[in-house]
């Protein structure tokens, strides 16, 4: 590894702040390790700090919704999250890295101190951030727009397909049959260039394929390398754009297939040399379809766009777990009123409360995890209907194994390709199992939104971070926004699993033709639950503070303490305590003291956390 100081020699020249400066400055933060595919931050998320990239590559991205742009990758030497030296808003992009990284951080706090302590340095060292910031910004500019004089006014091309001709853009990538099905589908305004994995995914199936005909003789080298080096330009983000086909569509998802085929083609020729539309040299079906069907390398690219946007989900689940865990640390001496359908039961700590969650959390990941299996089982080589017509032999053992290769993940050649291409059984149990993950996260923001009702008529246990302001009417209301959202989320993913049952069922004889709506609604149900537990973890869960008199009063209070103390003054004392409490309104706490049934040393010991919400032996 670079060691920091050799960095920041460099990093000195660039910015004209000496290194002595610099090296004063970053000694107030620590090095940070990042695995393959970790999140450094999420768009929309608070800033938390600022760095500089000491090890690896790190990618910056825009996009929470499905169209995420790839704007920068960060090298050794650079600077990253440098605007938390000028604000303390949330992210306006999100961070990750590929392959692994090393970054030396900065906290909030740090930066702040050393404001206050070298203000002169301080604000040197920002106006030279503020400039990169500059550059940035321009070049990030210009990424997002697309901005390029040459692309604004184009020619025309002609087209055809066994329907007829058609006049197309010439600047456009797609070709006819993604034309007719823009016209033809013009239903959600939701495309498949919003969903990116999908992409990626149908660029790892045509150059798996491509590379198994080629190796087959049935693709020569030159096409075979132009496919797979356009399908290397999408998987790098490029030409997204161009995948223009509405998620809602007739057809199985032919329009979705024709539209990589027709991407890929025009880019190809590009590559090759040739104009758009020049099929005779590189065609859409003859060679970047070759030896496939939609119905096998439509399904392939769904479950592969599946597992890509799973990882997504796993990661921000377990980014929601540990925040969880976070706070039952925080709050396991925080004592408090367990409750059973709404009524008072027997103490517990928040903490408990808490943990619970983190728990519940965990198995939900679990359960996704199982789930996931399956999804390594492929179809590649069935072509129409599971027979391989069209395929040379040998193609599906080796399609499925280059396609491993080119996407990272160890896929498995079904066991029976006919079963395969017309069963949609491992897509619902999927969607079965995300509702479950829905029903136990929509549960938790029930919690939150109870515990935090009020303040001043309802349960009033903890206070949820302010976000905004809650009325129009109602000035000071400030309302529960984020487990609201969540739990709006959580009901949208179940009832896209009521859509995917359906759907799968729709399955007839040898191919399940509403496969494009089960495509649409376990990965926009995979990204909005993802979101969702990014937004719930930075923008609740952190923020959560308990308010600990208010639950001692309420265990105090609460009838349901006489159950911790029936093995000390027994059911007929306790029960008539109870009773007595419901009657006078008097405190069970302070009755047992009035009646002198237990020593206030006593009571207190009983009442401990430690000794109230674990099993104990009971002293007499």
């Amino acid at each position: 590894m670079i060691k920091l100081d050799d960095i920041l020699e460099r990093v000195s020249k660039k910015m004209g702040v000496a290194q002595a400066d610099l090296k004063d400055f970053f000694k107030r933060g620590e090095q940070v390790a990042y695995a393959a595919e970790d999140w450094l931050f999420h768009e929309s998320t608070p800033r938390q700090w600022a760095g500089l990239v000491i090890d690896g590559e790190v990618t910056i991205v825009r996009g929470l919704h499905g169209t995420t742009r790839h704007l920068a990758k960060l090298t050794t030497g650079a600077l990253i999250g440098e605007s938390a030296f000028l604000e303390e808003e949330a992210h306006g992009t999100g961070a990750f890295t590929r392959a692994g990284a090393t970054v030396w951080q900065i906290s909030q706090g740090a930066l702040a101190t050393f404001r206050e302590e070298k203000p002169d340095l301080f604000y040197r060292i920002v106006a030279r951030v503020a400039a990169g910031i500059s550059d940035r910004l321009r070049m990030a500019s210009e990424r997002i727009t697309g901005t390029d004089p040459g692309q604004l006014i184009g020619s025309v091309r002609t087209e055809h397909d066994s329907l007829g001709e058609r006049e197309l853009p010439g600047e456009v990538y797609y070709g006819v049959q993604t034309l007719r099905a823009m016209e033809n589908f013009a239903i959600s305004g939701v495309f498949v260039k919003n969903f990116e994995h999908m992409i990626e995914a149908l660029a790892f199936v045509k150059k798996a394929a491509a590379q198994a005909n080629c190796e087959l003789g049935v693709l020569d080298e030159a096409r075979m390398k132009a496919i797979s080096q356009a399908c290397d330009e999408l998987l790098a983000g490029k030409l997204h754009d161009q995948f223009t086909v509405d998620m809602f569509q007739g057809g199985a998802g032919t329009s979705t297939n024709m539209n990589a085929n027709e991407v890929i083609a025009n880019r190809g020729l590009e590559i090759m040399g040739h104009k758009k539309g020049e099929y005779d040299h590189l065609h859409p079906n003859d060679h970047v379809n070759c030896a496939q069907s939609t119905n096998d390398a439509y399904p392939t690219a769904i479950k592969l766009a599946v597992l890509l946007s799973l990882k997504d989900l796993l990661n921000a689940m377990d980014e929601l777990r540990a925040s969880l865990e976070a706070k039952a640390e925080e709050f396991s001496d925080v004592l408090k009123m367990g409750r059973t359908e709404n009524q008072d039961a027997v103490p517990m700590t928040l903490g408990q409360e808490f943990s619970a969650y983190a728990v519940m959390i965990e198995s939900a990941s679990g359960a996704l995890k199982r789930t996931e299996d399956e999804f390594h089982d492929i179809n590649m080589g069935a072509t129409a209907i599971g027979t391989g017509i069209n395929s040379p032999p040998g193609y599906a053992e080796l399609v499925t194994q280059k396609l491993s290769e080119v996407s990272g993940f160890e896929l498995r050649r079904a066991r029976n390709l006919v079963e395969a291409t017309q069963n949609a059984g491992a897509f619902a149990q999927m969607s079965a199992t995300m509702k479950r993950a829905a029903v136990q996260i929509s549960k938790i923001c029930n919690d939150l939104r109870w515990m935090s009702s009020g303040p001043r008529c309802g349960l009033n246990e903890i206070n949820l971070p302010p976000m905004q302001p809650g009325s129009s009417i109602m000035p000071g209301k400030v309302n529960p926004v984020i487990p609201e959202l969540v739990n709006q989320i959580c009901y949208q993913v179940i009832g896209y699993d009521a859509v995917v049952s359906m759907a799968a069922e729709a399955s007839e004889l040898e191919l399940c033709m509403a496969e494009p709506i089960i495509a649409y609604d376990l990965l926009h149900g995979m990204l909005i639950t993802k979101n969702a537990c990014i937004t719930l973890a930075s923008r609740c869960i952190v923020g959560i503070e308990a308010n600990r008199e208010v639950c001692r009063k309420y265990v105090e209070n609460s009838i349901g303490l006489v159950t911790a103390l029936v093995p000390v003054i027994g059911y007929e004392k306790s029960a008539a305590i109870a009773k007595e409490a419901l009657k006078t309104g008097g405190g069970v706490y302070h009755l047992v003291l009035e009646k002198g049934w237990m020593t206030k040393e006593k009571l207190d010991d009983m009442l401990r956390p430690e000794n109230m919400t674990d099993p104990r032996e009971i002293p007499k």
